[in-house]
């Protein structure tokens, strides 16, 4: 029985091939992403390894200015950071070599067209702080030297490249103020992550760095190292017990596990989002391989029977259909692995493309990669070949007298359409159950999900039949006799449309549903940006930092600029807890923002500096209502009577409360600033942006933003998640084509006297071309629609729990994407239907006609 399941593999190669490519696509992304990750993974913790491997101890000190939570008394007003004091007697400890200090903040360069050179978020500028021997032990200069004076800087490597910058010229350098203009010391290579993650990274003196960021004379990072014999812990003890309360202390080893442990994290969702692949591949190609060993069993009835009437049992004719799915699986996933090894190496590749620089290492091919590759890939061909075996173990001895070829019927189908609609009307049933259980809903939804698609999958042969019904007169009317025939012939082995079409079914559910949750959340999120927002532009920090208060002054002086107001970050304490709060101009905050009042009025804030404006949220919550008096704390420790002057409906991106930007100075010695938002004469115009840009100073780490930039920026995360989903779609796509290959080519195959007949009585070579295609776009189109359908209702379904959290919230049915979505099922149709369509028209009528 081995050697004959050999045979078969070998005697339909064509026919496996298919499938082959349906599981090696699975099992590539399987074994890329593996590879992938662990070689990432080992190249970042190397170098986790290598920044860390002088460091005995490493300390952070943390801001404290203006946070009473950790103070023992009212006297006590935190500290900036550690200071130099501190620092030599950490020097003087036992076992310590030499102590480096570091101060970094945020700090941006631009590039020859003046854009800002990194992501914004990991643009870091630090101090350059060299030993008694003049180097700093974290930086290899590989031109000129570190910055000796206030009025220079040094660049990593990569920055200065990008940015064209030569030593002894002079670098435009953006920090939360102003920017400025230094001379470039020296370029210097470096493991600091921030640079391998594409960012950039500036040196600054010491004196300036601290001015910059903390005070002058203050620190916020020590890097110590220790004497041969010394103990890491004892020295960690010890520091511990110099640096203020709250301080970060860790040893060496323990950073860079911790490092190693981050990496790992920050590798999870790329590792997921690539194993999503693999899961829809493989999911959409169980139905490819079910239905091409159906097929095949089907194809090979008498010779099966011939097999039983020679002594062969069922067990072993079930067995031999399974050895040759193992055999296919096998061969399947050494062609995936290897492909999966060029996946990595691919992917590893385009994150240079990307700006990600990615540290040098080994290709990294672990066990576990090898062993996942091989068992995915043979245990999905085998599970899904097991109910063809098991059909191919029934066929009787006396079928061995028969046609191979008898006509299909839908006997059986009664069980399994029974079966399907108890398991539809109970997920429905669950889904819609999940929709009125708001936030808590999600889950629900997602098990009613689960039973709907097992009964779609169930019941697509049994509503194949009255769905291509319904196009049955048009494709008559348009195409005639070759319409006609192909809409019967779609149905007439309902099993096997059904499984071809679930493929496309499953991949279109998928993706309807995302995209109709998606389309509603950013429609709803356009709308409140445009009912909320009166300004044009909004002005913000690359990285998110805030904005320096001289940017305020600028930008109010610039042409054009009629109404302004910054959007400050306060917080305060009442007797119900802690209060975050936006502080903005209260006498510009009608101009630039468009607040729905409930009760009071906004103007209060205006006429009282003491006044705020609360959602309607935290009036329930709280109990407040306009005119009440509020008792709070602010950061600074003092304590102000605030007067609740108006309730209004909440804007997520201001958030629940609203103060004047006078009340936060009050209590603010800087104001943290998160954007400016600017109203100009004229509105949006090039004109009016430039003067702005000019203004700033043409600061390469400030962004302004008109109005479809904010959308942009609110909805990017949606957009971005719409593009996986859509490589998913090509994914089922690509398996789809495969199956609607096998599928008619069965078709076609099982069909030759029919289409010889029908060759001889007039039907020319075009109408059988015609005839086959077609068919091909109906069961397409067909599977295209059920998942659209099922889509949109468990769009729907996700949208009922969510609607609550999101202002303007209504349901929106992207019908332009689905309309595409339909479009590209029938040029899968017509794409699969190219090779047994011509196989089709080039028959031989006289020998398809004598054909059993």
């Amino acid at each position: 029985m081995f050697r004959t399941a050999l045979r078969n593999v070998l005697s339909h190669k064509a026919r496996l091939l298919m499938t082959v490519l349906a599981v090696m696509l699975g099992v590539a992304f399987v074994s890329g992403t593996l590879i992938f990750t662990d070689t990432l993974g080992n190249a970042f913790r190397n170098q986790s390894a290598k920044s860390y491997k002088d460091v005995a101890v490493g300390a952070r000190v943390w801001d404290t200015r203006g946070d009473d939570s950790d103070s023992d008394s009212d006297a006590d007003e935190g500290t900036p950071g550690v200071d130099q004091k501190t620092v030599d007697r950490i020097g003087e400890l036992p076992g310590v070599a030499s102590v480096t200090s570091r101060v970094s903040g945020f700090a941006g360069v631009g590039d020859p067209d003046g854009r800002l050179i990194g992501n914004g978020w990991s643009n870091t500028g630090g101090n350059f702080a060299p030993g008694k021997d003049g180097k700093d032990p974290a930086y290899d200069f590989a031109e000129g030297t570190g910055p000796a004076d206030d009025g220079q800087v040094a660049l990593d490597k990569d920055t200065a490249s990008r940015g064209e910058y030569k030593v002894g010229g002079k670098v435009r350098v953006a920090t939360n103020g102003p920017v400025k203009e230094y001379t470039l010391s020296g370029i210097f290579t470096t493991e600091d992550g921030a640079v391998n993650a594409g960012g950039s990274l500036v040196l600054f003196s010491t004196d300036v760095a601290q001015k910059l960021y903390l005070e002058p004379g203050y620190f916020s990072e020590l890097a110590v190292t220790a004497e041969a014999a010394a103990s890491h812990d004892e020295i960690r003890a010890a520091i511990v017990k110099l640096l203020p309360k709250g301080s970060d202390v860790a040893t060496g080893e323990q950073l860079a596990s911790d490092q190693a442990k981050d990496i790992e994290n920050g590798l999870s969702s790329l590792n997921q989002m690539l194993l999503g692949f693999a899961g829809v591949a493989l999911f959409v190609g169980v139905f490819l391989i079910s239905n091409t060993f159906t097929m095949l069993v089907a194809q090979r009835t008498k010779e099966l029977a011939l097999l039983r009437a020679v002594g062969a049992s069922r067990r072993q004719v079930k067995r031999s259909v399974l050895i040759e799915a193992g055999v296919v699986g096998v061969v399947a996933s050494a062609v995936g692995f290897v492909i999966g090894l060029g996946l990595a190496i691919g992917l590893r590749s385009a994150m240079g493309l990307l700006d990600a620089k990615v540290p040098a290492g080994p290709l990294i091919i672990s066990s576990t990669a090898v062993i996942a590759a091989f068992a995915v890939g043979v245990v999905i061909t085998v599970l899904a070949a097991w109910l063809p075996a098991r059909k191919a173990a029934k066929i009787p001895p006396v079928a061995a007298m028969g046609s191979a070829h008898l006509a299909a019927t839908t006997k059986s189908l009664v069980v399994r359409n029974s079966i399907g609609g108890l398991l539809a009307l109970i997920g429905s049933a669950v889904i819609v159950l999940g929709a009125s259980a708001d936030e808590d809903g999600g889950y629900i939804i997602g098990g009613g999900a689960f039973l709907t698609m097992i009964a779609v999958i169930v019941l697509i042969p049994l509503l194949s039949r009255p769905v291509i019904a319904l196009v049955r007169p048009l494709l008559s009317s348009v195409f005639g006799v070759s319409g006609k025939l192909a809409s019967l012939n779609a149905v007439r082995n309902p099993r096997r449309t059904g499984a071809t079409a679930s493929a496309l079914a499953i991949g279109l559910t998928l993706v309807t549903t995302l995209t109709v949750v998606a389309i509603t959340v950013g429609t709803a999120i356009d709308k409140s940006t445009s009912d909320n927002i009166r300004a044009d532009y909004q002005v913000s920090m690359a990285g998110f930092g805030n904005i320096d208060p001289s940017a305020v002054d600028a930008l109010r002086e610039a042409p054009g600029v009629s109404a302004l107001s910054p959007r400050q970050m306060t917080s305060f304490e009442t007797k119900s807890g802690y209060e975050n709060a936006s502080a903005l101009s209260s006498a510009d905050l009608e101009k630039v923002f468009s607040l729905k009042t409930v009760s009071g009025s906004l103007s209060s804030l205006a006429k009282d500096a003491n006044a705020i404006a609360i959602s309607e949220e935290v009036a329930k919550s709280k109990g407040w209502k306009p005119g009440d008096t509020v008792p709070a704390k602010f950061g600074d420790g003092k304590t102000e009577d605030l007067k609740v002057g108006a309730v209004i409906q909440q804007v997520d991106f201001l958030g629940s409360v609203i103060t004047s930007t006078e009340l936060s100075d009050r209590h603010e010695a800087k104001p943290y600033i998160t954007e400016i938002w600017v109203k100009t004469a004229g509105g949006e115009s090039r004109a009016n942006e430039q003067a702005l840009v000019d203004a700033l100073g043409k600061n390469p780490a400030i962004s302004v933003k008109d109005m479809e930039g904010i959308k942009n920026e609110f909805s990017g995360m949606i957009n971005t998640m719409l593009n996986i989903l859509y490589g998913l779609l090509g994914m089922a796509l690509i398996i789809a084509v495969l199956g609607v290959v096998n599928t008619l080519a069965m078709s076609v195959f099982e069909r030759q006297q029919e289409i010889g007949m029908l060759r001889a009585i007039g039907l020319d070579r075009t109408k059988v071309k015609r005839m086959i295609r077609l068919e091909a776009v109906v069961i397409s189109v067909f599977g295209a629609l059920i998942g659209v359908g099922l889509g949109t209702f468990l769009g729907w379904a996700i949208g009922q729990t969510i609607k609550d959290s999101i202002p303007n919230y209504a349901l929106v049915i992207p019908w332009d994407r689905i309309a595409l979505f339909m479009l590209l099922a029938a040029v899968v149709g017509m794409l699969a239907a190219l090779w047994p369509a011509r196989s089709a028209a080039k028959l031989n009528m006289l020998t398809a006609i004598k054909t059993e």
